[in-house]
């Protein structure tokens, strides 16, 4: 299963890809690549999903540099490449500090 380490490495390496919702999402929200290479930086896990339906994965809180705060789920899988679930903007209201949910 693949560590913190490896999804910084990966997200800051630009090693990633998307699925086909993920990549819906990525343009929907206006996210750009370079933000994502951002959140490599200092991305934390915030939850874990070790039996999601197609494989484990997990929540990812990572920061940009004008600290827009992006929640990112990938896949745990270990793999030469990231996959992103999916990515949005974390809801203030649903999150306390952007890491725990209310």
């Amino acid at each position: 299963m693949k560590s913190i380490d490896e999804i910084r490495l990966q997200l800051r390496s630009g090693q990633f890809q998307f699925t086909r919702h993920g990549l819906r999402r990525l343009v929907e929200r206006n996210i750009s690549r370079s933000e994502i290479i951002e959140t490599g930086e200092n991305a934390i896990i915030i939850e874990d999903y070790p039996d999601d339906k197609y494989s484990p994965s997990c929540l990812v809180l990572g920061i940009t540099i004008n600290q827009r705060f992006l929640h990112l789920q990938v896949s745990r899988k270990d793999a030469d490449i990231l996959t992103i679930i999916t990515l949005y903007d974390p809801d203030p209201q649903d999150w306390i500090n952007y890491s725990q949910r209310r």
